[in-house]
């Protein structure tokens, strides 16, 4: 209780702040909170939102189920295979450290202003995370329980469900949560450079008029969605995986 107190006075502290701050300075460059809302409410009415928003959303939901799935294969597979891992490590380095930016370049410049290039360009840059992520999850297994289930002479779907699938869990969602903050960032610069609808594209154009009520509305729609599907997805999914510790 206490906690959810200091979290609800500690939110509307940083409202108190950013209205006294935009009083203060009385510029278009920080309007209010209350315009902000009022500009929400507007191009949520207009459609212009919800459509902007959809648009990338799923671009967000295609791009990142593909790196979850290609990540977790392959981050699995070098954790398990130590050959396999030192041949391969030097390319995830590589890979980790090409800046988005210079990705989503080439993507556009080798494939086109097209849509599947946006797509790739946002995988290329989210799989060595997650890559990372569960080869460091499939390292820390317990050897202890994958022997005890060589022992009991465990298929290698039950292995995986049973033993492997259970202790990789966190690992999985926290390459998730990393995954959704850094994703949708990413997405953004794609859609500024290269597309013609979609958040990023809004808020260029925002940029260009200098209208910070409409770029500060479209981010607060977007922190929304994100932070909903955090409490309505992500968090009931840990309860449920983690039901076997209690």
């Amino acid at each position: 209780m206490l906690n959810k107190t200091l979290s609800l006075f500690s939110f509307f502290l940083l409202i108190a702040i950013w209205h006294g701050l935009a009083i203060l300075i009385n510029d278009n460059t920080l309007p209010t909170p209350v315009l902000v809302l009022q500009v929400l409410w507007q191009e949520i009415e207009s459609g212009q939102l919800p459509y902007h928003l959809g648009i990338t959303l799923l671009r967000l939901i295609i791009s990142f189920s593909i790196a979850m799935i290609l990540g977790c294969a392959i981050g699995i597979t070098l954790g398990l295979n130590k050959k396999i891992d030192a041949f391969f490590d030097n390319w995830l380095v590589i890979f980790l450290n090409i800046p988005a930016l210079v990705t989503i370049i080439l993507c556009y410049v080798w494939f086109g202003l097209i849509e599947s290039a946006a797509i790739l360009a946002v995988v290329i840059n989210k799989i060595p995370n997650v890559i990372v992520t569960l080869r460091e999850g499939t390292r820390a297994l317990d050897k202890d329980l994958l022997e005890m289930a060589r022992s009991y002479h465990f298929t290698k779907q039950k292995t995986f469900f049973h033993v492997i699938w259970p202790q990789l869990h966190p690992f999985v969602m926290a390459a998730t949560r990393s995954g959704l903050a850094l994703i949708w960032k990413i997405i953004l610069v794609v859609e500024l450079l290269g597309r013609s609808d979609g958040m990023g594209y809004q808020l260029h154009l925002f940029f260009q008029l200098f209208d910070v009520a409409s770029i500060l509305a479209y981010t607060i729609a977007f922190i929304i969605v994100i932070q909903g599907i955090e409490l309505l997805i992500l968090k009931p999914l840990d309860k449920k995986a983690l039901r076997w510790r209690r």
